[in-house]
């Protein structure tokens, strides 16, 4: 029997990603998919690779089809999945946001960073934040996950090693990260233009992104302790791709980092440890649903640098929640998830 899956939101570049792996997928099929916009037109009509694949038709959000389902993804804006999670939840379907609607813990500090009330503060106590290889026992129980945002991935995986083994100080971790253009969705927008964007690469959200707080949080849940974070994002002239350099200042300069790394992660599919001096690529997890990290002490500074890649679409938004789907219904972790990444 195969998990029925519906995708709310399925006009973006998130949601025909989750459509795209779910097809390879022995154990979950799409049941239904919904978009506002597109209501009434096949998926193969707005996504030209999907043709001869997937007869799907765009159906609206609020069809009764998706109460067949197994689980939801909602791939959607702020403030949809908060308001509408508990119609599934009441019928036994799970959930999972690709959202940010239950990433943050405070309600009021959600509200803060997203201008607008949070008004299901019960289901967001309820959430659990779906970073597998850091809270993989409370997803498998869980019915409403919060699927990590695209940066906080990156940075969590790359220091987690580091903060449960008080490796580093706290007080001053800086995360200067960059990202392909898909990550800001495929709505029009001026700002992601091929013309604003080719042959350029700049900062963004500089005083304040959203996902600084997402990182703050899950760094002290890790750390047990306040963490100092700078956190600069930036737009590189590529359409998908998430690359963290990290830089931190170690508490001990003899300790052999490299091997906290490749013990933390010997026995997880999705982050591969590099061998040292050998560093990260984007284009080497494009694609996929793995991350690479490398790291490297910098003799003359005392920082130690971390590496760290995913794709931004993959590990870092559909692929991440299609994990999560897994374990949330006892299915092998990897089902579906061992695309390698694309070259060149």
């Amino acid at each position: 029997m195969k998990v029925k899956v519906g995708i709310i939101g399925g006009s973006g570049y998130t949601g025909i990603e989750l459509l795209r792996i779910l097809h390879q997928h022995p154990n979950a099929e799409v049941h239904a998919i919904t978009s506002r916009a597109l209501e009434g037109k096949k998926i193969s009509e707005v996504f030209p690779n999907m043709h001869g694949i997937s007869e799907l038709t765009y159906l609206l959000p609020d069809d009764k089809t998706l109460f067949n389902c197994d689980i939801v993804f909602f791939a959607t804006p702020h403030g949809v999945a908060m308001n509408n999670a508990a119609l599934f939840l009441e019928k036994n379907i799970k959930v999972v946001d690709l959202g940010a609607d239950f990433r943050i813990n405070d309600a009021s500090v959600w509200s803060d960073w997203y201008k607008m009330e949070h008004t299901q503060e019960s289901l967001l106590k309820e959430a659990v934040y779906g970073q597998p290889e850091i809270r993989r026992e409370a997803i498998k129980e869980a019915r409403l996950v919060a699927n990590p945002g695209c940066y906080p991935t990156a940075v969590l995986l790359a220091l987690k090693p580091l903060l449960q083994n008080k490796l580093i100080e706290t007080s001053n971790i800086i995360a200067d990260c960059k990202s392909g253009t898909s990550g800001a969705g495929r709505i029009a927008n001026q700002a992601t233009l091929f013309c604003e964007v080719t042959e350029s690469f700049k900062p963004y959200g500089v005083s304040g992104h959203r996902h600084f707080p997402e990182i703050k949080q899950e760094l002290e849940s890790i750390s047990g302790s306040p963490i100092g974070l700078t956190f600069t994002p930036h737009l590189l002239p590529m359409s998908r791709g998430i690359e963290a350099t990290i830089y931190v200042d170690l508490i001990d300069s003899q300790v052999d980092i490299l091997a906290y790394f490749e013990n933390a992660y010997e026995n997880e599919e999705f982050v591969k440890i590099l061998p040292e001096g050998v560093y990260p690529e984007t284009r080497s997890v494009k694609s996929s649903n793995y991350c690479q990290i490398s790291v490297q002490y910098v003799e003359h500074s005392n920082k130690l640098v971390i590496m760290s890649v995913i794709d931004n679409l993959g590990k870092g938004a559909a692929g991440q929640a299609i994990q999560n789907m897994n374990l949330m219904f006892g299915l092998s972790e990897q089902e579906g998830l061992k695309e390698i990444g694309l070259l060149p």
